[in-house]
């Protein structure tokens, strides 16, 4: 009785010294249970005795089932993986697809393809800028620049751009018409019914103008000479031609006509200034066709035409062209003339040539009859069957300069053509005369560009006394007897003038 009363006593104790202790961890799995300390102090020497402790409120309770400390879930991927065996293992290959960058995908001759086109493009970047910069600082650009400058600033004196564009398609600048000279003009024209005139006359002092009927198109005849010696100094500006350059006339260039080339053996040589003052003077044909045959041939020449902006100018066959088959206008051939005057499709230096050449030209019946004394005129005469003309730049001696161009379509051959021609040069000669001779204005306080070079044209005060008998230009006709009052111009030889065209 006191045995059981002391192991149940004991018991108690146990129980509650077990509460009071952490509960055992888990046996490991594989590991034989371990005996408690109670059952080992219960048990009796030589025999294993198991005894029940008394059942608490606390041990009535379902024991806990302690569990392993919890893990993270882990993906499809990361599965523990068995130990490889030899038959029945399935390996399944997993891709992996890595973005490769640009220049892990090229080839090895595409990178360095890039590299030497970067290369390029950094060199050639480099030396623009290095041309630059040297253009900047070279000392030749500087002087070429200050050269241009200086040729700009001596040119300035001798342009009047309220007149003459700068260019060389835009012609004169015409400001108002003249009408008492285009009156005056105008009543000459209906006394003459059975002519068909084309008029167009410029005072390149302020613009003053006088058009009848210039914009239409005549038969060029020997006026078509004008713009190809105008094309000729052109050439010997940019160095294409020389003046002392000499010409073999061949015999397809020979022609009949005016001039006298026509009649040296074929294969004679003359130099270009020759050949092209002859053209105008003589206005020999055959010296034509050969100026035309080194520029280049009619169709260079043409393009040069529209080049300068001439829309009916052009030439379609050889001199001579009796059938008037080449083409031109009054008011074309006067802005020609306007423009060589400003120096605009020459230089100065050739367009004091031209002038010169073209005051020597011999045929003097027509505009030149109705000029006063101490005028000056440099033109070029056009003649065959239906159509006569004649256009120049004239000179008065109160320095005034003015261009007058008159085209007459006429019955074959009719004389009232020329009567017509002078009489409109003398109306104009009249009024540009009385205009300039009334105005207060003096050789000093003129427009610059009205200059003229001192070996062409001198200048005259408007109040000064000319020589009695007229004057004379130099290099021209030699000096009249003062005490006698001869025609104005000498006539030509007759062989000069056959009875076609001149």
């Amino acid at each position: 009785m006191e045995t059981r009363t002391f192991f149940a006593g004991l018991s108690q104790r146990q129980s509650s010294r077990q509460q009071r202790q952490y509960p055992p961890k888990a046996p490991k799995l594989g590991q034989k249970p371990i005996k408690t300390s109670s059952q080992q102090q219960l048990g009796f020497p030589g025999k294993a005795m198991l005894v029940r402790p008394a059942i608490t409120a606390a041990a009535r309770k379902k024991p806990e089932t302690i569990l392993p400390p919890p893990t993270k879930p882990t993906s499809k991927a990361q599965k523990k993986i068995l130990p490889p065996q030899p038959n029945n293992v399935k390996v399944t290959t997993v891709r992996v697809r890595k973005r490769l960058s640009r220049k892990t995908r090229l080839k090895p001759m595409a990178r360095t393809i890039l590299y030497v086109l970067r290369l390029l493009i950094v060199g050639i970047g480099i030396g623009a800028i290095v041309g630059t910069v040297l253009s900047v600082l070279d000392p030749a650009s500087r002087i070429t620049t200050t050269d241009s400058s200086s040729n700009n600033n001596q040119r300035q004196p001798q342009t009047q751009p309220h007149l003459i564009s700068t260019t060389p398609t835009s012609g004169l600048s015409l400001s108002q018409e003249i009408i008492p000279l285009k009156t005056a003009v105008q009543d000459l024209v209906a006394n003459n019914p059975n002519l068909t005139p084309g008029v167009f006359i410029v005072d390149l002092d302020n613009g003053g103008y006088v058009d009848i009927n210039a914009s239409s198109s005549f038969p060029a005849a020997s006026t078509i000479k004008i713009p190809i010696l105008i094309a000729f100094f052109q050439d010997v500006d940019s160095g294409k031609i020389r003046l002392d350059e000499p010409l073999t006339m061949q015999k397809t260039m020979v022609v009949g006509g005016s001039g006298d080339m026509q009649f040296k053996p074929v294969g004679t040589k003359f130099t270009t200034l020759e050949v092209a003052t002859k053209m105008i003077t003589i206005s020999d044909n055959t010296a034509t066709n050969m100026l035309i045959a080194r520029m280049g041939g009619i169709d260079a020449l043409n393009q040069r035409f529209r080049s300068w902006g001439l829309t009916t100018t052009t030439i379609r066959n050889q001199l001579p062209d009796l059938q008037g088959t080449n083409t031109t206008s009054p008011k074309e051939l006067g802005n020609l003339m306007a423009m060589v005057n400003q120096g605009n499709l020459v230089s100065m230096a050739s367009r004091d040539r031209i002038l010169d050449i073209m005051r020597k030209t011999v045929r003097n019946h027509l505009l030149p009859t109705g000029l006063g004394e101490g005028a000056t005129i440099a033109h070029k005469t056009g003649d065959i069957g239906t159509m006569l003309a004649d256009v120049g730049l004239v000179d008065l001696p109160t320095n005034k300069r003015y261009v007058v161009a008159v085209m007459v379509k006429r019955p074959n051959n009719d004389p009232r053509a020329e009567k017509l021609i002078s009489s409109i040069s003398g109306a104009a000669y009249r009024q540009l005369n009385q205009t300039a001779s009334t105005s207060p204005t003096t050789p000093n306080n003129l427009p610059p560009g009205n200059s003229q070079s001192p070996f062409i044209t001198p200048s005259f005060a408007p109040t000064s006394t000319l020589p009695t008998g007229g004057y004379q230009p130099p290099m021209m006709n030699p000096p009249l007897p003062t005490n006698s009052q001869p025609p104005l111009f000498i006539n030509p030889p007759q062989y000069y003038y056959p009875p076609y065209q001149r």
